[in-house]
C-alpha cells in the first residue's frame, strides 16, 4: 500500500460517498486497514484530498502546444478535456477546487507558461489566460455536479427530462428565460459550455492584440 494506491481508493470511494461523506475511517474499512495506517502516508484528511486531487488530474495529457498546433485550438481542446475528466468523478470538480497544487503541478505549469511566451504572449497574459479557463471548466461542472447531485437527493424531475409541455408551463412564467432556453437549450449543458468557451478564448485573443 503507498500513498497512489490509497489515492486511487479514495476516488472510487468519492464516487459512492461524495466529499461530503468521504472519511478516513471508511477508506481504511474498503483498504482492510485501520484508520492510524493511512496517517502514516497521509498527516491529515487535507494532505489526502489533495494527493487524490493530483492523481484525478495526472489523467489529463501534459502535452503543449504542437507545431502544427494553434494557442486557441490547444486551449480549448484542453479545457474540453479538463470538464470531462471532472464530470468523472462524483465531486469532481469539488475535490479539484479545494486541493493545493505539488511542486510537480506547479513545475508543469511554469513550463506551459513557458511555452505559451514562445507563442506570443507575457508571462502574465499567459498565466492569467490559462487560471481563467481553469477557474471557468471548475466552475461550469461544480454547477453540473451540484445540479445534478440535487435533483438525485430530492427526486426531482430534472427540467432537461421533462415533457415539453411540463418545461413550457415551466418557462411560461418567465418569457425572456423561456425564448433564451428555447433557443439556446439547457444553460448548464454541452452547448453552453461550448458558447461560453468560445466566448473566453476568443476574449483572451482580443487582449494579445494583433
Amino acid at each position: 500500500m503507498n500513498r497512489r494506491t490509497i489515492a486511487a481508493a479514495g476516488l472510487d470511494l468519492l464516487d459512492e460517498t461524495g466529499l461530503d461523506g468521504l472519511t478516513v475511517r471508511k477508506l481504511a474499512a474498503r483498504l482492510e486497514v485501520k484508520s492510524p495506517a493511512l496517517y502514516w502516508h497521509f498527516k491529515s484528511k487535507h494532505e489526502l484530498l489533495d494527493e487524490m486531487a493530483r492523481l484525478l488530474e495526472s489523467e489529463q495529457d501534459r502535452e503543449f502546444p504542437g507545431e502544427d498546433e494553434t494557442w486557441d485550438a490547444w486551449m480549448t481542446r484542453q479545457a474540453r478535456a479538463r470538464r470531462r475528466i471532472l464530470l468523472s468523478r462524483r465531486d469532481g470538480a469539488r475535490l479539484i477546487a479545494g486541493s493545493r497544487g505539488s511542486a510537480d503541478v506547479l513545475s508543469h505549469l511554469d513550463a506551459t507558461i513557458a511555452a505559451l511566451i514562445g507563442l506570443g504572449f507575457t508571462a502574465v497574459q499567459a498565466l492569467r489566460a490559462l487560471t481563467t479557463i481553469n477557474s471557468y471548466v471548475t466552475g461550469f461542472v461544480l454547477e453540473e455536479q451540484a445540479d445534478r447531485q440535487r435533483h438525485a437527493d430530492t427526486g426531482e424531475t430534472p427540467p432537461e427530462d421533462m415533457s415539453p409541455e411540463q418545461q413550457e408551463q415551466l418557462l411560461s412564467a418567465t418569457p425572456a428565460l423561456g425564448q433564451a432556453i428555447r433557443e439556446g437549450g439547457d444553460p448548464g449543458g454541452p452547448a453552453a459550455f461550448e458558447d461560453g468557451l468560445r466566448t473566453i478564448v476568443a476574449g483572451i485573443g482580443q487582449a494579445l492584440g494583433p
